[in-house]
């Protein structure tokens, strides 16, 4: 059984998807000013609705709750904080997902009151309806049931986290040798996906995650390093 639901998402995916997102905005009759990217996973959604939505300022927040890859740390944090005047605009803040909705109430909150928009809204790809705490204000798709959307701009991180948590989380591997198509098969056991469909991702990923020696290469495969 799938440990850990995984959709892999395309480029022309994210164009397609923002595009769509970009329309439902504009029907709504408001206009934003400037778009407030959440970093990481909103710069390139938020880049790509300034053009959609012919926005020229874009600024970022970096409000994060996830650790890993499809693991949570205990609470949202902000980072970096810092002040801009935003009084007399219309202001969009905008992620890749709402899941918990934790990080996005965090950015929305503290930009409220430090950055005082004329008004604030939020919009999102994707939201989680079932375990998000928040509703965004604009939207393309609902999720029912809970999937990790992995991206395309953090595929490479995303696979070296998923290779690294079989080797820590999986008992019939833990502190052996693994051949790398027992690794693959297991890859697919744990994310229903193969392998080849992340393409070279696949390859870069064993590649650091050796370079830094989480990953030990020996003459059969490979293990757990330090």
């Amino acid at each position: 059984m799938v440990k850990v639901r995984v959709k892999l998402v395309s480029w022309d995916e994210i164009v397609d998807w923002t595009r769509r997102l970009a329309n439902i905005i504009e029907e709504s009759g408001w206009r934003p000013g400037v778009i407030i990217a959440v970093a990481r996973g909103g710069y390139v959604p938020a880049r790509l609705l300034c053009d959609f939505l012919d926005v020229t300022d874009l600024i970022s927040i970096q409000s994060q709750h996830w650790v890993e890859a499809a693991r949570m740390a205990e609470k949202a944090i902000l980072r970096y904080p810092y002040k801009v005047d935003l009084t007399e605009l219309n202001a969009l803040l905008v992620d890749d997902i709402v899941d918990t909705g934790e990080s996005l109430i965090l950015a929305r909150d503290y930009i409220v009151k430090e950055w005082r928009p004329k008004e604030l809204r939020i919009a999102a790809m994707q939201w989680i309806s079932p375990v998000a705490k928040i509703k965004p204000d604009y939207y393309l798709i609902e999720v029912k049931e809970w999937v990790w959307f992995q991206y395309p701009w953090t595929r490479l991180e995303d696979i070296s986290q998923f290779i690294t948590r079989i080797f820590r989380e999986d008992e019939r591997v833990k502190g052996r040798e693994v051949e790398e198509e027992d690794l693959k098969q297991l890859f697919i056991e744990w994310y229903g996906i193969h392998p080849h469909e992340v393409r070279e991702y696949w390859d870069l990923a064993l590649k650091k995650l050796t370079a830094k020696q989480i990953l030990v290469k020996t003459s059969k495969g490979y293990k757990l390093g330090k």
